[in-house]
């Protein structure tokens, strides 16, 4: 039973977290050869005042938006 764990920063949408599901489910139970129905993907979300690269915040480094297609 592979469990998928997807550690982002908060702020997409469900709509966007659904589809990336949909293709993740895809590529694992063909990659991985299981029953799609044995698989499980969970979001691990932040804000961005918790996550920090290279001694910095990311709240501070990036501001708002960050990463998200089209703002950066």
């Amino acid at each position: 039973m592979p469990i998928i764990t997807v550690k982002l920063a908060k702020g997409r949408t469900c709509e966007q977290k659904q589809q990336f599901v949909e293709v993740i489910t895809k590529e694992a139970v063909n990659s991985l050869n299981v029953k799609q129905e044995w698989l499980t993907v969970i979001f691990d979300e932040y804000e961005r005042e918790n996550w920090a690269s290279n001694g910095q915040l990311h709240s501070l480094k990036f501001g708002d938006g960050f990463g998200k297609k089209g703002i950066e």
